[in-house]
């Protein structure tokens, strides 16, 4: 049994650290949210106070947190010098690729190992443990950082050096936000054209336009296996997650002058969606949007 230390409970990090509890660890874990500590404790994890309490003698420190600057506080003020410079750091937040890379420095230049594991697969499979890990950081890091994400995940894949992870997310959800769209409007144009839903699904998901967007989670409630749209677009990936993913992307993209159009009118759509009031939606739900622009 190790000792885990775990800094951010919120939808997917109570899941997260459920399962490291379950797996056998000692998780303490800390959140600003009172109502996330005691769901945590409810689920195994113990409740500490501070951050710095939680890494104190932790052989593993775990953090999903909502942007960069988050990550850099808490390292800078919490983790660092903190925790025991034998444990392993793993930031699983989605964050910028410059931020991750700096922190892994500083972690580097005292003494730690530290990767970047970033996820993919939503509140869903956060609770159930079946999430795919994109990690970045050393051969080293990446081994001792396994054994806790495999409690977590169904994949862990270590997809290179500091800010690797968070590069392969970040493109990752430029092609899902994309195709999210694009499967969209081919529903909302088969309608129109008289096709039945179901039937274009049925053809659709056996042929070259197959992709997970349309078969695994379709935007339309009552088609394909069961997904947000058929909870009115409740729970799965927040749109404003994915605008934040987007808007990470199209940061990156200009940091290395790669010419991404599809990825920028993506954004420009979720921008519109998210101010038309779809922030609370999951990220399928544009779909009413462009079937409202259609009609």
């Amino acid at each position: 049994m190790a000792r885990v230390a775990f800094i951010g409970l919120g939808n997917m990090g109570g899941g997260m650290a459920a399962n490291l509890a379950k797996g056998g660890h000692d998780v303490r874990a800390f959140d600003l949210s009172a109502d996330a500590l005691e769901r945590a404790r409810e689920k195994g994890c113990s409740a500490v106070a501070s951050a710095a309490e939680a890494v104190a003698d932790a052989d593993a420190v775990v953090t999903m947190l909502p942007a960069g600057k988050h990550v850099r506080d808490v390292y800078d003020a919490s983790v660092f010098g903190k925790a025991p410079t034998d444990a392993i750091l793993i930031d699983c937040s989605t964050i910028d690729v410059t931020t991750a890379r700096e922190e892994s420095a500083k972690a580097r230049a005292q003494g730690y190992e530290m990767v970047d594991a970033p996820v993919s697969g939503g509140i869903a499979a956060a609770d159930a443990g079946t999430l795919t890990f994109m990690v970045g950081g050393s051969e080293d890091g990446f081994a001792k950082a396994r054994p806790y994400l495999e409690l977590m995940g169904k994949a862990v894949i270590h997809a290179g050096g500091p800010g690797a992870g968070q590069a392969a997310k970040i493109c990752n959800n430029m092609l899902l936000g994309a195709s999210m769209i694009a499967t969209c409007e081919t529903f909302v144009l088969a309608e129109k054209l008289g096709l039945d839903l179901q039937t274009f699904f049925n053809i659709s998901s056996q042929a070259s336009g197959q992709n997970w967007s349309m078969t695994s989670y379709c935007p339309v409630p009552g088609v394909g296996p069961e997904t947000p749209a058929d909870r009115n677009y409740e729970g799965g990936f927040a749109t404003a997650l994915m605008l934040k993913d987007l808007r990470l992307a199209m940061e990156a993209a200009e940091s290395v002058d790669a010419y991404t159009p599809m990825g920028s009118h993506a954004e420009e759509l979720y921008t519109r969606f998210l101010e038309l009031g779809g922030d609370g939606k999951d990220f399928s739900a544009i779909i009413r949007m462009i079937a409202e622009k259609a009609d």
